[in-house]
């Protein structure tokens, strides 16, 4: 099945947006940063069909939408078919974008290993305070 136009608009707004925030992407958000003139139960529609057709998913139900893979390649697909000047730097714009969040999710990853190691440690020394206050900044960190 093809897409529509509006269809094909949201998903590249939905991955640009996606691409600049890493947060998942409401219909709300959506609605703010198209230029399409339609109503939020009409974009939450498209989303459900282009969940349906695999371009994109929704972590949990109250969360917003995230591209999959075959979004990516659907995107990727029609910048090399139609790449302009101006396509080529919004490319490399996006490149980058990627790049920082790598680079920062890598970063992230550092220090939970220091953490886990700081636990392991404290585990052989058997220092209940400390583990409960690793395990405290853990738990507010996944719940906030």
């Amino acid at each position: 099945m093809e897409l529509t136009e509006r269809q094909e608009k949201l998903l590249d707004f939905l991955v640009k947006e996606y691409i600049s925030t890493s947060e998942p992407v409401s219909s709300k958000a959506l609605k703010k940063v198209t230029d399409l003139d339609v109503c939020g139960a009409t974009i939450r529609n498209d989303l459900q069909v282009l969940a349906k057709q695999g371009f994109i998913e929704q972590p949990h139900t109250s969360a917003g939408r995230v591209p999959t893979k075959k979004a990516y390649r659907y995107i990727a697909d029609k910048l090399e078919k139609t790449a302009t000047f101006y396509d080529v730097r919004e490319v490399n714009v996006v490149r980058m974008s990627i790049v920082r969040q790598v680079r920062s999710a890598r970063e992230e990853m550092e220090r939970e290993m220091a953490q886990m190691e700081e636990l392991m440690r404290t585990l052989e020394n058997d220092d209940m305070f400390k583990i409960l206050n690793i395990l405290d900044t853990w738990h507010r960190k996944i719940w906030n």
